[in-house]
C-alpha cells in the first residue's frame, strides 16, 4: 500500500472575496498561520484548487483568489464521522488520578457539533450555568482519513491519512463525569472547532513529534506533544479499523495532552466572552474561537 500523496501542502476552504462562493486552495504563503491571519483580519491569498480536498488528484492552479471567510477546511458532509480518542495522553491522565487505559477509549461525536475558525463555541442553555457543568478546552491533534480502511496494521496506518488538523474538543465536565454520558457531553451542536487548515500527510511523516498548545485569554493552559500519547496514531488506526471500515474524509481526534480547566484548583472553566485558542506545529497553526452563552431559541448554524 502506496502512502496517499496530493499536490497540495496545505489545503484551506473558504469564500472568495472575487466570487462570493466558496473554494479550496493552497496559501499563497507558505509560512501564514492562516488562523491567526484570518483572526487578525490580515489578506489571505491562495491558489484555487480544483476538485475535492478528499481528492488527492486535485490541482493545484495559478488563480490566485482572495479569503473573505476561512471556513472549517472539511464540510461537516465530507466528515461523516467523527471518531475521538479520550484519556490518550500519559500525562493527562496522571494529571486527573485515572489509570491509563488498557485500550482505546472511543467515542463519536455528531457533525453538527463541527465548526470553523472564529465562529463562536456556542453553550447551549441546557448545560448553563458554566460554574455548574465546567466547560473546558481540549486541543488534539485531528487525523484525516483518505481511503476505506479495514482491518489495516499498524506498519501500513499512516498510509491511509490525507492530512492533519487540529480540533478543540470541547467538553462539559458535569455530564461526562456526574452523569457518564461522554458522547453527550462532547457532542453538542457548535462546539467543535476544526482547522484552520489541512496539511497533508507526507509533510507530517512523524505525527508524534508535533507540538500543540491551548490559550485562553492569553494566557498557555496546554503546552504538549504527540510523543506523550499512549496510543499513537498507527496504533490508533489499526484499532479502530479492526472489522470497521474508516471512510474518506473522516476523522480522528486523538486525544489531549495535560492541563485542562477541571483538574485545577479551583477549576477553570470557559465562559461568555472568552478568546480561546488551540495551536498545532508543522504548519497546522492557530484556530481560534471565541465563547458566547446561548440566550434565546438560537438555531444551529450549518
Amino acid at each position: 500500500m502506496l502512502p496517499i500523496r496530493t499536490q497540495w501542502t496545505r489545503l484551506i476552504r473558504f469564500v472568495a472575496a472575487e466570487t462570493a462562493q466558496v473554494h479550496i486552495g493552497e496559501p499563497v504563503d507558505s509560512k501564514l498561520d492562516v488562523g491567526l491571519a484570518f483572526h487578525q483580519k490580515k489578506p489571505i491569498k491562495a491558489y484555487e484548487i480544483i476538485g475535492s480536498a478528499l481528492d488527492p488528484k486535485s490541482q493545484v492552479t495559478k488563480n490566485v483568489l482572495t479569503v473573505k471567510e476561512l471556513l472549517a477546511p472539511l464540510s461537516r458532509e465530507e466528515v461523516g464521522l467523527v471518531r475521538c480518542l479520550g484519556l490518550n495522553y500519559a500525562d493527562h491522565a496522571a494529571e486527573a488520578n485515572l489509570a491509563k487505559p488498557t485500550y482505546p477509549v472511543l467515542f463519536y461525536k455528531p457533525v453538527n457539533s463541527l465548526i470553523g475558525p472564529d465562529v463562536p463555541v456556542t453553550v447551549p442553555k441546557h448545560v448553563q450555568p458554566v460554574e455548574k457543568h465546567l466547560p473546558d478546552y481540549e486541543v488534539e491533534l485531528t487525523v484525516v482519513i483518505g481511503k476505506a480502511a479495514k482491518n489495516v496494521s499498524e506498519a501500513d496506518a499512516l498510509d491511509y491519512v490525507l492530512a492533519y488538523t487540529a480540533g478543540n474538543d470541547i467538553s462539559f465536565r458535569y455530564h461526562q463525569m456526574a452523569v457518564s454520558q461522554w458522547n453527550f457531553s462532547k457532542g453538542y451542536d457548535n462546539t467543535t472547532p476544526i482547522g484552520p487548515c489541512l496539511v497533508a500527510a507526507h509533510t507530517i511523516p512523524d505525527p508524534q513529534n508535533v507540538p500543540l498548545k491551548t490559550t485562553v485569554n492569553g494566557k498557555v493552559l496546554q503546552d504538549g506533544t504527540t510523543a506523550d500519547q499512549i496510543f499513537n496514531v498507527r496504533q490508533t488506526i489499526a484499532f479502530l479499523s479492526q472489522g470497521t471500515t474508516l471512510l474518506p474524509g473522516s476523522i480522528i481526534m486523538t486525544g489531549t495532552p495535560k492541563g485542562v480547566g477541571f483538574v485545577k484548583k479551583p477549576p477553570q472553566f470557559l465562559k461568555d466572552g472568552d478568546d480561546m485558542s488551540v495551536w498545532i506545529g508543522n504548519g497546522i497553526g492557530t484556530l481560534v474561537n471565541p465563547v458566547v452563552e446561548e440566550r434565546g431559541n438560537e438555531k444551529a448554524k450549518l
